[in-house]
């Protein structure tokens, strides 16, 4: 009912000229009509009406409530929490006719002290913690067209239930609820005084802190709920945020990817060495290390695996996997040369016996003897090599359709 007379005054706020005194008017005279205004005002408190919520025949009372993110001051994955600064506009009927005085050197806004009448008892559902960002000023704003005006600045930290599944590629929206403390919806409505399109535009120019999040929407609806068993008017606002992901792509996503080329590339030293397979198991203990940084930020309660966890998790088992193989490929060569010192030993033997008869019978088969030995060697080494190539082929096809699917999935 009077939500457009109130629009109305605040957007003419400047003809209005209502920070100024009207000019041509002498300052005591502006002074003489402002303390009739306070003397008017002083004889309405005299009135238990004052201190009660105002009544409109008819109508529940309305207060209207506007907030503006100034600054994201902290988002904990951990508690599930997001702490903000913001300022927090709240107007009211008061029923108080300052109109009577409206021509009187311009006066359209008186200041009294809030413990004079009656305020708003709202309160935040999902707050954890509420804090003044500044010292709260004593004081309300009376307006022309029989409203109250307050404002503040809060610093809330409220629940919020986030999804990390995509996390740090994530958006997260959380809700603040305003509902009041004791009356029902038959007596008191909530509303946004503005359009969310005016309350995003406004709070982006507000907003001071560009750190990890970025504001993208606020967005506003009512509803009804149930609170200590009581129908109330609920005023719900969606604060929709997105994170930067650089930090966590520079000190995590890309170094385990470069771990990943790296364990590639090491598919070409000499598998017969030890450098290969120590140098496999140190990017397995990189990665454990990043793993353990990871740990520290994502709650342990998450419905689902967030995937940067299967991202790391995938490429820690690949790793793991090629570690496996190494050791198969090492052991193969070792049996290789196990078999060619034990024929070496046998022809060596042989060689030295002083029995001619024995002798003898050693002469004739040495052309067959080294062939059945080279054989026998060169059946290990293909088996390894075989393997090697086979295991590779089937890394780089994994490799490349994990990180395919785990990108569209991820990134989109």
């Amino acid at each position: 009912m009077y939500l457009h007379w109130l629009i109305f005054f605040l957007a003419s706020a400047e003809t209005l000229n209502v920070s100024q005194i009207k000019p041509g008017c002498d300052p005591a005279v502006y002074r003489e009509n402002y303390t009739k205004i306070f003397q008017f005002v002083l004889k309405l408190m005299n009135n238990m009406e004052t201190y009660m919520r105002p009544f409109i025949d008819g109508y529940p009372s309305y207060v209207f409530v506007d907030i503006y993110v100034t600054s994201i001051v902290a988002v904990n994955e951990k508690t599930q929490s997001l702490s903000t600064q913001v300022k927090m506009m709240t107007a009211w009927y008061n029923g108080l006719p300052l109109w009577m005085f409206y021509k009187r050197c311009g006066i359209t806004q008186f200041h009294a002290n809030k413990e004079m009448f009656w305020t708003p008892d709202l309160l935040i559902k999902e707050s954890i913690k509420t804090e003044y960002g500044t010292t709260p000023s004593p004081y309300v704003q009376l307006e022309l067209w029989e409203f109250s005006i307050s404002i503040d600045i809060l610093t809330l930290t409220t629940a919020c239930s986030m999804d990390l599944y995509k996390f740090p590629f994530d958006t997260q929206t959380c809700s603040i609820t305003f509902h009041s403390a004791v009356h029902t919806r038959e007596e008191l409505e909530i509303d946004s005084l503005s359009k969310a399109q005016f309350i995003t535009k406004d709070s982006k120019k507000l907003f001071e802190a560009q750190g990890e999040w970025e504001l993208l929407l606020i967005d506003t609806s009512r509803v009804n709920g149930t609170f200590t068993g009581l129908l109330q008017d609920l005023l719900v606002y969606q604060i929709t945020i997105k994170r930067r992901p650089l930090l966590y792509a520079i000190n995590i996503i890309i170094p385990v990817f470069f771990f990943l080329l790296l364990d590639v590339a090491s598919f070409f030293i000499e598998a017969s060495g030890p450098d290969k397979l120590s140098f496999k198991v140190t990017l397995l203990l990189a990665i454990s290390v990043l793993l353990l940084i990871l740990n520290d930020t994502l709650p342990s309660t998450a419905d689902r695996i967030p995937l940067i966890g299967v991202y790391c998790i995938v490429i820690f088992s690949l790793i793991g996997i090629s570690i496996l193989e190494t050791i198969l490929v090492n052991y193969l060569m070792a049996k290789d040369a196990e078999e060619k010192s034990a024929a070496l030993m046998e022809k060596t033997a042989a060689v030295s016996g002083r029995d001619d008869s024995v002798r003898n019978e050693q002469i004739l088969p040495d052309s067959v003897r080294d062939e059945n030995e080279v054989q026998i060697s060169s059946f290990w080494i293909r088996v390894a090599r075989i393997t090697d190539v086979a295991f590779f082929i089937f890394y780089i096809i994994t490799v490349v359709v994990f990180l395919s699917v785990l990108g569209k999935i991820w990134i989109s």
